[in-house]
């Protein structure tokens, strides 16, 4: 293996995507996410608004196959515009 985590897969993994609280962001991020989890299931999204409502937090957990689906998907849902950050 040429790259090393520490991760053991399949594992559960959630991504923490923050960005600008607009009309579809929570399903624009549900769609990417679904380019590279495409059994992501509905209790795996949650969400919340920030107290003043400009920015919205989505939390997808899914079961993780491999470190490049991580990345690949961290790549794709951080060229979307309203992504501010994720973790």
């Amino acid at each position: 293996m040429s790259e090393e985590t520490l991760l053991e897969f399949p594992c559960q993994f959630p991504v923490k995507i923050m960005g600008n609280h607009t009309t579809g962001f929570e399903n624009e991020m549900v769609m990417i996410a679904r380019r590279h989890i495409p059994d992501l299931g509905e209790g795996s999204v949650k969400s919340r608004a920030s107290s003043s409502g400009k920015y919205l937090s989505v939390t997808i957990t899914f079961t993780a196959t491999s470190k490049a689906q991580i990345d690949e998907l961290y790549r794709d849902l951080n060229m979307h515009p309203d992504v501010k950050m994720m973790l």
